[in-house]
């Protein structure tokens, strides 16, 4: 099934923390402090796939986790980095944080790579802490957190020319006549169920990318059918081509056709009408020879004075085909051919990952601060030691620990108690 709009969790991987060891070797009476640093995290990269346009994978795997790095060692050996994980995506892929909705990165054009969530940064081993007055440290730094992140991927495919209309009025066939793409075509409602994409290339140079955008429908913009699932596609495109049976063979109004699907556009994003618009009124090789058609004159008089420019053609004969291709290529020059590139609004590498803990007051009025982070940093400082208490207040000042104690009402005096320890609070 055609996908184009998945939400899924990333979390890129935990520095490794650094290890606590002591040199200890015959006939070597000082060797002093050995152990070695982390590795750094892996990180979360987003790449774009030629060969991928569709996001139907990411229906099966919805959490995507980078490697941990891996803990120090002694004799000062520096832990393994953990691998980076690369996620494909195809071009035009929008990354989005899923909560706020604003762009991370926008996979399109030149943007082909992009790291998305850094990895966490290795913790340091105690060989680094030794000073003339500490020259046996007994603690080691913890290796930083990876970073946490809900997104929404939308797929939004890279064309100039959107083609749109009701379905069954002649678009894949014409995408067919115009480009190398090779869509299914058939005599029935709904043949294409997805976009298709084809590059127009026109005698003397220059082209463009055209998108077959599938039938929509009235309701699109409500998410009738799989409206929202084609509309999104539109919202790259420069120029926009209404194709409407003008033969009425399909038994419709192309006049009415058309101002409903305009209807449906402005209810998506009104933005869009403001982008310049043709019609191809199609299928007049079934109107017999030297009759004005009344379809073409009721489009002609609606919407030319509208600035809306009526070409009727024949996908299947080819006829009209050419002028209405050259149009589309004057009105990309006028209007710029690059087809839009949203730009970032949001940095994930700003964000923190979440380092949970609690901080509370007992029912005896004790301040009571836990959490997996604070009780490993427990196992790994000397808190007899004048350095290793001050390395401990540092960590609680830089993690907000001591902010929120304050925004519990604590004073000078009040007892506080973090697992084991108790001691009493001064400012």
């Amino acid at each position: 099934m055609f996908a184009d709009h998945v939400k899924i969790y990333l979390r890129s991987g935990k520095g490794g923390d650094g290890h606590v060891s002591f040199r200890r070797e015959l006939y070597v009476p000082a060797g002093g402090p050995n152990g070695g640093d982390g590795g750094r995290g892996g990180d979360i990269i987003f790449q774009v796939d030629e060969g991928l346009n569709t996001l139907s994978d990411f229906r099966h795997m919805q959490k995507f986790c980078a490697q941990n790095g891996e803990d120090g060692r002694k004799n000062r050996c520096h832990g393994s980095d953990g691998e980076d994980l690369v996620i494909k995506v195809p071009e035009g892929t929008v990354i989005r944080e899923a909560e706020s909705g604003l762009v991370i990165a926008d996979m399109s054009l030149d943007n082909r790579r992009q790291v998305i969530l850094k990895g966490g940064r290795g913790g340091n081993g105690n060989q680094h802490y030794a000073t003339p007055t500490m020259q046996a440290p007994k603690y080691a730094q913890p290796g930083q957190p990876g970073q946490g992140l809900y997104v929404t991927l939308e797929l939004k495919m890279i064309a100039q020319v959107g083609l749109v209309g009701f379905p069954n009025v002649g678009k894949s066939t014409f995408l067919s006549r115009v480009t190398n793409a090779r869509p299914k075509i058939a005599n029935y409602h709904f043949t294409t169920l997805v976009p298709n994409l084809g590059v127009v290339d026109l005698p003397g140079g220059g082209g463009f990318v055209i998108a077959d955008i599938p039938g929509i429908i009235e309701g699109a913009s409500e998410g009738v059918g799989l409206g929202l699932e084609f509309l999104r596609h539109i919202e790259r495109t420069r120029v926009l081509v209404h194709m409407v049976d003008a033969a009425g063979s399909e038994g419709r109004d192309p006049v009415d056709d058309i101002n409903k699907i305009n209807a449906e556009l402005e209810a998506y994003k009104p933005e869009i009408l403001d982008k310049p618009q043709v019609i191809a009124a199609n299928k007049i090789d079934v109107i017999p020879p030297g009759e004005e058609n009344e379809n073409l004159s009721r489009l002609r008089g609606e919407f030319e004075p509208k600035g809306i420019k009526v070409y009727p053609i024949s996908a299947v004969s080819g006829q009209g085909v050419k002028e209405l291709l050259y149009a589309l290529k004057g009105l990309l020059d006028q209007a710029g051919s690059e087809p839009e590139v949203y730009e970032p609004e949001y940095v994930p590498s700003t964000v923190r990952a979440e380092d949970p803990y609690t901080v509370t007051v007992d029912e005896d009025g004790v301040y009571v601060v836990e959490g997996p982070r604070i009780e490993k940093m427990l196992g790994y400082t000397n808190l007899e030691s004048e350095k290793g208490f001050d390395f401990f207040q540092k960590f609680l000042k830089s993690n907000g620990i001591l902010d929120d104690l304050e925004k519990l009402g604590i004073k000078d005096g009040d007892t506080v108690r973090i697992y084991g320890l108790q001691f009493d609070y001064y400012k």
